[in-house]
């Protein structure tokens, strides 16, 4: 029998016109997009449906703009196919997507979610407005070469990248300061990487430039009501899952904001526990590309947020 696990989207995912179609067409989803409307005090779903791209590409929009999209998709899911998302017994979420992992798995309400995401998403964008900052996708270099890409981006005297993302084999994000950035092309291509990426970020995420937005999450998470997750729900930031500690849950989440993604660690701890079926749910495909990178043979279906 299948062990079924649910994963979900972080920033970068979002697209105009996501969850358009299951606000008209899905009751459960629309009352998502409606209670977010009203909690935030801002035209989400407006933002979600029709943009216009820079609004929805703010960090302090996207964050909660895919929380919302993704529960959407899932709420689609539970209608058409009830028993399979009763059957998934383990979740895992890209960055932003631990929350709405979190949410999936009754650690966290809906309107507590979406609270902290949106103060989440403020808080990196103030954080990456202070220093100019982005992040960059290299595509063909081992860790090794990463890191040999970071010494010598350093030695150029241009400022200092850090790994932020570790997502499968061959694909590992960086973060530093915009001028750092500009070394990482001409260096990664020397060593031999395949394709460097720009990614339509507002700054660097997962490493100490996104202080204090750390501390301020830390506040607001200890003012929010969390539960023991159902399911085991996979963390980024040591790629095993939450335990019942609630603090220590706080404490992972907080640090996250400043600590790289351990994607391709979690992944493969997943499997290892015995997880062999695999859903992502929300806009975009890019967790299904990935894990495609990490096992080829592992399936997994998108569950789109249209």
């Amino acid at each position: 029998m299948s062990k079924v696990a649910f994963l979900f989207p972080g920033q970068g995912a979002q697209a105009v016109g996501m969850g358009k179609e299951l606000y008209e067409q899905v009751p459960a989803a629309r009352e998502l997009f409606d209670r977010a409307d009203s909690a935030l005090g801002i035209p989400l779903s407006r933002l979600c449906f029709e943009g216009p791209t820079e609004a929805l590409e703010a960090t302090d929009v996207s964050q909660p703009a895919i929380y919302v999209a993704s529960l959407a998709a899932l709420e689609d899911l539970k209608a058409r196919e009830p028993d399979l998302v009763s059957s998934a017994a383990g979740a895992a979420g890209l960055s932003l997507g631990e929350y709405t992992a979190l949410t999936f798995a009754g650690a966290v309400g809906f309107e507590d979610g979406l609270r902290i995401v949106r103060r989440r998403g403020e808080a990196m964008q103030a954080a990456a407005l202070a220093t100019p900052s982005g992040m960059t996708s290299v595509l063909g270099l081992d860790e090794a070469k990463v890191d040999e890409l970071i010494a010598r981006v350093a030695s150029s005297g241009g400022g200092t990248i850090r790994k932020a993302n570790m997502l499968c084999p061959g694909n590992i994000v960086v973060s530093g300061g915009r001028e750092a950035l500009g070394y990482v092309e001409p260096i990664a291509t020397e060593l031999g990487a395949m394709k460097v990426i720009p990614l339509a970020v507002a700054g660097a995420f997962h490493t100490d430039l996104m202080k204090p937005a750390d501390e301020q999450l830390a506040e607001v998470l200890a003012a929010s009501d969390l539960k023991p997750p159902r399911i085991p729900v996979y963390s980024n930031v040591s790629g095993a899952p939450h335990g019942d500690d609630l603090d220590e849950i706080r404490e992972a989440l907080a640090i996250q904001v400043t600590r790289g993604v351990l994607w391709e660690a979690s992944m493969r701890r997943m499997m290892a526990d015995g997880f062999d079926t695999f859903y992502e749910i929300g806009p975009g495909r890019v967790l299904t590309g990935l894990l495609r990178r990490i096992d080829r043979k592992t399936p997994c279906t998108s569950v789109p947020a249209r």
